[in-house]
């Protein structure tokens, strides 16, 4: 009888509990984000609150959240890829906005338009609309009301928030299974 091939069967083994691991951890991650989806859908029913004055990465359970502040000044513009409530591509602008003295202010997207072109003519004031992600700037205020001379925004919806960890667990799963099947057949064909 022949012995298997240790350090080979050791690699195989090893990396296959390393991708079963990876699909549990992908599961419980599935789990993570249901109850963060549930938290965001709570919010969205929650009274508005004011924006906060220095957004902080524990602020995310703000998303979805109706809120309202005071732009005294936009300071500077961003132009992104976005859409409008009617679902046209093109430019959402976004204000960085001073609100005091101090801080980094906030971020509002103040509107929509199918040029990258910075408004003109926006003098501030208050804003109200929704919380949203922002991968720059941690949260975005979707603002109601649009600037001078744009369209409003799309506003953030919980379906832009995908949770395929469970795919990716199956994909994790279905490795592990593939190597296993894999070595087999090597094993196979070299005990012949």
């Amino acid at each position: 009888m022949r012995r298997l091939p240790l350090i080979p069967t050791v690699l195989v083994a090893a990396a296959v509990a390393v991708m079963i691991g990876l699909g549990i951890w992908q599961l419980y991650r599935a789990q993570w984000k249901q109850d963060l989806l549930a938290r965001y859908e709570a919010n969205s029913r929650l009274p508005p609150i004011a924006f906060p004055k220095v957004p902080t990465p524990a602020d995310e359970q703000l998303l979805f959240r109706r809120a309202s502040g005071y732009c005294l000044q936009a300071t500077g513009w961003i132009a992104r890829s976005g859409r409008n409530r009617a679902d046209q591509p093109g430019w959402r602008h976004i204000a960085l906005c001073r609100t005091g003295a101090e801080g980094p202010g906030m971020a509002v997207d103040l509107g929509w338009s199918n040029k990258g072109d910075s408004p003109v003519g926006y003098r501030g004031g208050p804003v109200s609309g929704v919380i949203g992600p922002d991968r720059k700037h941690i949260l975005l205020l979707v603002a109601d009301q649009a600037a001078p001379g744009l369209q409003p925004s799309a506003k953030p919806f919980l379906d832009e928030i995908p949770n395929n960890h469970r795919a990716y667990a199956v994909q994790w799963f279905l490795f592990a299974g593939i190597a296993v099947v894999i070595y087999a057949l090597a094993l196979r064909r070299r005990l012949r």
